[in-house]
Order: structure tokens, then sequence, then C-alpha cells
């Protein structure tokens, strides 16, 4: 739902700066005076010489009692809007996470109760210093997001794997999903260089 919002948001706000972008240019080449076509009573720039908002359309309503409560309420829900938006795109964090119990019942599993888990268990892991787990998605088909804190000597590559095959396969079989697609991020502890003699 989310990325088809994205979507139709970007394309229709590409496709109104493609339009005004497009206007301007007309206006500023004089292309309509050069290739003999119109352009609509209502837009403001026809030439090089004019001005996108000229002294009339700026101070037009300025003394009215009502222009500058509305533009206050206008930008004020635009920035609620784009808030919004902006928290939306961090991804869904499902509270529960449904488990296939293969009897026909469906269970529940708190998906912090399974984020905690796979913590632990990562942590466990040879090289791994900490770990943090935050699921995202559908309750039907989650998404881990794993964060490990390597030791100063692990081995990037064993600690990935080991967290594959082990941690993440046991937290998919656990609670019966058929699939846990993960994102990792691996950084290592900050540790002082030792010197030797």
């Amino acid at each position: 739902m989310l990325k088809t919002v994205n979507r139709v948001l970007l394309g229709l706000l590409g496709l109104g700066l493609f339009a005004l972008g497009g206007g301007v240019l007309l206006g500023g080449l004089d292309l309509p005076r050069r290739w003999g076509f119109g352009i609509p009573g209502w837009w403001p720039f026809r030439g090089p010489d004019d001005v996108l908002l000229g002294a009339e359309g700026r101070t037009r309503w300025r003394e009215e009692g009502w222009w500058w409560p509305t533009v206050i309420a206008a930008l004020a829900v635009l920035l609620a809007l784009l808030l919004w938006w902006l928290i939306a795109q961090r991804g869904h964090r499902p509270g529960q996470v449904l488990v296939n119990s293969e009897d026909g019942a469906a269970a529940r599993l708190d998906g912090r109760t399974l984020e905690v888990a796979i913590e632990e268990e990562a942590q466990a892991l040879h090289g791994v210093s900490r770990a943090q787990v935050r699921l995202t998605g559908r309750r039907t088909a989650p998404t881990a997001r794993v964060r490990l804190l390597l030791e100063p000597r692990a081995d990037p590559a064993r600690a990935l794997g080991q967290l594959s095959r082990e941690t993440l396969a046991h937290a998919r079989d656990s609670a019966g999903l058929d699939r846990l697609p993960s994102k990792v991020r691996l950084r290592e502890v900050r540790h002082r260089s030792q010197r030797t003699a």
C-alpha cells in the first residue's frame, strides 16, 4: 500500500513539476510567438519579459482578514502530511506475527518476543558483540532488519553465514513462516589500535 502511495505521489509531483517547468521554459524562450501557438489566458508567464508572480498577485489578498490564517492553516496541514509521509517510510512494525500451527487454527506470536529471541540467539554467535532486530512488514509476511556489532577480530562472512543458516532459520521455522526476508547491517566495535614493541 505504502509503495503504491509513494509511486502515485511521486508521479503526480513529477508531472506537476514537469508541466510547470515546461510552461516557464516556453515563455522564457518566447516559443509561443516564434512557433505561432497560444498559451491559456490564466498562465501568467507568457514571454521573456514577464514575471511569474507580479506585484498585484503578491499583494492581492494581503489586506483581507482571512488571508494569513488560511495560509498558515494550509502550511500546517501540508507540514503534517509531509511528517506523516516521512514517518510512514520507516516501515510498519507488526505487533503480532501469525504462526502456522498446521492444524487450521491461526496462532499469534508477539512481534517483540520474536525480535528478542532473534537478538539473543544472534548475540550468542561467535564474534558478535551486540545485535538489534526489528521486524517490519505484514504480520503474515514479516521482514527482519538486523544490525550486528562485531568484535574487533570477528570474521564478517562467518557471522553473516551463521546468522542466516542458524538464527534466522530457527526463527523462520519456529514461527512457521515460509520465508523470512532479512536485511543485515554489520558494524565493527571501535577499539584502540594495539602497539607491538
